[in-house]
């Protein structure tokens, strides 16, 4: 997978291991010794290539006191924290978690929200949770068709109408879910040209790198 994102360009990757109660609980610690042999490799491939920790981390009720107590990263040791939904949750429960986050001084990062019917349903909610502090993510493949053509159909409405903070890979393997931005930007770029793209792939993960409001 390294491999794969090193050839098509990508040298900061932020990795992001699924964090969700009763279902994804490695230990941090594991999380830690995995991610320093995993950046040791890097290194080995080209010192240019970075890495940082950040975890996608399922809400509950209790996930700002965990982040205060350092349980799980945010992002790149940012005020980002990249936040996952169930497609069962609906739009008041993801509004008032933003809300929480925001409080306490985190910037959610809403993970792939094409998965979410209460927001793909309504692109009115997309503007609002957006007016509330959150940011948007969609998957590459998602944008570039992999997931289907209404899928592709709503992040192309998304970009039309400039509601997407950041494309991410989404990536679990180098067969299923492989990363694959390359392609994604290409596509990115014929369809709202090269500033769009360069925004979305380059400058705003630049502002979590740097911890930074967009």
């Amino acid at each position: 997978m390294l491999k794969k994102e090193y050839d098509d360009g990508v040298r900061q990757i932020i990795v992001t291991p699924h964090y969700r109660e009763g279902m994804f609980e490695t230990s941090q610690q594991k999380i830690v010794y995995v991610y320093q042999k995993l950046r040791r490799e890097a290194v080995r491939m080209d010192p240019t290539l970075f890495l940082y920790l950040g975890c996608e981390f399922h809400t509950h009720s209790e996930m700002a006191d965990q982040l205060d107590q350092k349980m799980r990263p945010t992002l790149a040791g940012s005020r980002y924290v990249l936040t996952e939904f169930s497609s069962q949750h609906n739009y008041e429960w993801i509004r008032n978690q933003v809300y929480i986050l925001r409080q306490r001084g985190y910037l959610p990062v809403l993970a792939h929200i094409e998965r979410y019917p209460c927001l793909t349903g309504n692109m009115d909610n997309i503007r609002d949770i957006r007016d509330c502090g959150a940011y948007i993510q969609v998957n590459a493949g998602s944008v570039s068709g992999e997931n289907g053509w209404r899928i592709k159909h709503f992040c192309g409405q998304c970009m039309r109408q400039d509601l997407i903070d950041f494309i991410a890979t989404d990536a679990h393997g180098i067969r299923r879910r492989k990363p694959d931005l390359k392609a994604c930007k290409k596509y990115v770029e014929k369809k709202m040209g090269s500033a769009y793209a360069e925004k979305i792939f380059n400058s705003n993960p630049e502002y979590i790198l740097q911890n930074k409001v967009l």
